[in-house]
């Protein structure tokens, strides 16, 4: 599916829920199936920085699209984190460049963060988009 799919599909199914707070409850539930990274990829070097929970990401580049996975200690980092990755996850280098997070504020998802879990969101589009720009 084209990213820009991906994006309105999920922006709404996140519309149904009218309360920003159910929306990221959503989210949470939904970081709650998600299967936790294995021990062997919790690293340093999968660590993101800049949160106060621990979260890890990993990357990588096959057939051509990006692959990324989240996991975190907070589910409420895990859940947006694993929504980030989640969009960008098998899409091209070039679309993700192509299509910044900014819907994400359209979703109501960051107004309703804390400063160090917006802080968390930024840093894991950074490792998204550094990782696109180096493998375009």
């Amino acid at each position: 599916m084209p990213i820009q799919d991906t994006i309105r599909a999920t922006l709404d199914e996140l519309q149904v829920f009218g309360d920003p707070l159910d929306r990221l409850e959503y989210l949470v539930d939904r970081a709650r199936a998600m299967p936790p990274l294995p021990e062997s990829a919790r690293t340093e070097e999968n660590r993101i920085d800049g949160c106060m929970a621990r979260l890890w990401m990993t990357v990588a580049l096959v057939d051509g699209h990006c692959r990324f996975k989240t996991d975190s200690d907070s589910m409420i980092v895990k859940s947006i984190a694993g929504l980030l990755a989640s969009l960008y996850d098998g899409a091209t280098p070039q679309e993700i460049l192509e299509n910044p997070p900014d819907f994400l504020a359209e979703a109501g998802i960051t107004s309703h963060l804390s400063a160090n879990r917006r802080n968390a969101l930024t840093q894991v589009w950074k490792k998204i988009r550094a990782f696109a720009e180096n493998n375009r």
